[in-house]
């Protein structure tokens, strides 16, 4: 790793969080627990270090637009209900983020002016400089991309150095296999892009994987309710699996 890519260097970074990560113990709705201790580490992380902060959230705890697909819904129209379920939770870690005294924007890409802002990278950018923490909802605002896409787009548009990808039921890093179902999988420290396409790795969609290969953008794969991981990674400290 070159001193540019440690991330005792990054001075921007975007967490990439599931909607299940945020839900109740049944994967559905929101936690109001989840909430804070998440709100609490991102305030503390940027208070504390003065990193930028960028927030890309899903919305599988309220909708996702492959089980519509698979209901034999109309995928596209699907993808737009779940980018609306984005959007939802957007707001729920808005709310959490300001109980916690961190000021903080929510921007869409799919408009809807009465709750959000739209996405524009430079006012992204400009929120970023004056210290909020934006929340990027509403995916790429097109069908069949994933937010993890979404995640990898923004990154490389608002020059983030880096994607944290938060992990929940446990899982903290990539493995050789589902650790929740092999007992001898085991954890990587770091991988490449290439090989955990070439591997077959759950990390992120492969389109989100192949754009951060193209661009450079290492990702780290960490359990997100682990106390005080955020932080630690931005130290530099070994935690989860870093992809790059």
């Amino acid at each position: 790793m070159t001193k540019s890519e440690s991330p005792r260097n990054w001075k921007r970074v975007v967490l990439k969080l599931s909607g299940e990560a945020l839900a109740e113990p049944t994967g559905f709705g929101l936690s109001s627990d989840v909430l804070h201790t998440v709100a609490t580490e991102i305030h503390e992380a940027r208070e504390e270090l003065g990193v930028d902060i960028a927030i890309v959230v899903g919305g599988g705890n309220f909708w996702r637009g492959l089980k519509g697909a698979g209901q034999g819904m109309d995928q596209a129209q699907a993808d737009y209900m779940g980018m609306i379920a984005t959007v939802m939770n957007g707001l729920a870690l808005q709310d959490a983020l300001e109980r916690v005294g961190q000021h903080s924007r929510v921007m869409t890409a799919v408009e809807m002016p009465k709750v959000a802002e739209p996405y524009i990278r430079r006012r992204a950018e400009r929120h970023l400089e004056k210290g909020r923490v934006v929340i990027l909802a509403g995916g790429t605002g097109n069908p069949f991309f994933t937010t993890d896409t979404a995640a990898a787009l923004r990154a490389a548009e608002i020059e983030a150095d880096a994607i944290l990808k938060g992990t929940h039921s446990g899982v903290d890093g990539v493995y050789t296999a589902d650790p929740k179902i092999d007992p001898k999988a085991t954890r990587f420290d770091r991988i490449s892009h290439l090989d955990v396409i070439n591997k077959g790795l759950k990390v992120m969609d492969s389109t989100a994987i192949t754009f951060c290969m193209d661009n450079k953008i290492p990702i780290v794969v960490f359990d997100l309710l682990g106390e005080g991981n955020i932080k630690s990674i931005l130290r530099g400290e070994q935690i989860g699996t870093l992809v790059g």
